[in-house]
């Protein structure tokens, strides 16, 4: 089977016909979609996903990025996803599901993700992302200017370990069946794989730009199961690059500017 992989498509920057050419030249390169974060924004992210099972009539797995919980919560983006995905035939939201075979040989696998805070250096940052002002759970302010940095990590690092559980349950059950497995999520799992400009990002970014939790959990996979190949496709730095971190785990990252949605790879998946 074709499997194309798209990552950071924000598609609430496209219009309805921009949107519509991306969504029919998919649909001619591939058999089934996967998609590692950032579809849209909370508000319109429902519908955007609608819109994609409309036209391409064909699987889509996909992972949300912290842009597809903007205007809104965690919490309630999740649940209006499930509501939807459960009406949908060809709509699969990795982060609740098991283990998907694409083949005998290929599984299909993922999380969110998220930035918790484990790499770079998180104090002495002076980062502020617009999650801060735009995620409910995000929302941590002590006052109007100061960030109330140790709860924010409480909440960033609880949210990369929801996302480090959940690969550990479906990894070896994955890898013990198969001899591919292909690990979706949004944000880098490890510092080489946070690429941004050309090269791995800097300790103030890299709080948010990596989940040390994620890239533990796939260490301990792959090192469980050396004959297993792992490929880890992730996005969110907007920057690209591939890095081998072991000898059976490779992690892409995708790169992506906003309003020019694009299919990163079309992988054969045998």
């Amino acid at each position: 089977m074709r499997l194309a992989w798209a990552t950071d498509l924000h598609l609430n920057f496209v219009s309805q016909a921009g949107r519509r050419r991306f969504l029919d030249s998919t649909r001619d390169r591939a058999d089934a979609l996967v998609v590692s974060g950032d579809i849209a924004e909370s508000p319109s992210l429902v519908g955007t996903l609608h819109e994609m099972d409309a036209v391409l009539g064909r699987p889509i797995y996909f992972v949300l990025g912290n842009h597809d919980y903007y205007h809104g919560s965690v919490v309630g983006t999740r649940r209006s996803v499930a509501v939807a995905v459960a009406r949908s035939r060809f709509l699969t939201y990795l982060s609740g599901a098991d283990v998907v075979e694409l083949t005998p040989g290929t599984a299909l696998v993922g999380h969110d993700g998220w930035g918790d805070a484990r790499l770079g250096d998180f104090e002495a940052s002076d980062v502020l992302l617009n999650d801060f002002f735009l995620i409910d759970e995000l929302r941590q302010w002590r006052d109007r200017v100061t960030l109330d940095k140790p709860r924010l990590r409480e909440v960033i690092q609880t949210l990369g370990d929801e996302a480090a559980a959940h690969l550990k349950r479906v990894l070896p059950v994955a890898a013990a069946r198969h001899a591919q497995v292909i690990v979706v999520t949004h944000v880098p799992p490890f510092r080489a794989a946070a690429w941004y400009q050309g090269r791995p990002s800097g300790d103030d970014y890299l709080p948010f730009f990596t989940c040390k939790a994620v890239g533990d959990a796939l260490l301990e996979a792959a090192g469980a199961h050396p004959r297993c190949r792992f490929v880890v496709l992730c996005g969110h730095t907007h920057g690209g690059g591939e890095v081998q971190i072991l000898e059976n785990l490779r992690v892409t990252t995708g790169p992506a500017e906003y309003g020019k949605p694009r299919i990163q790879q079309v992988i054969e998946v045998e």
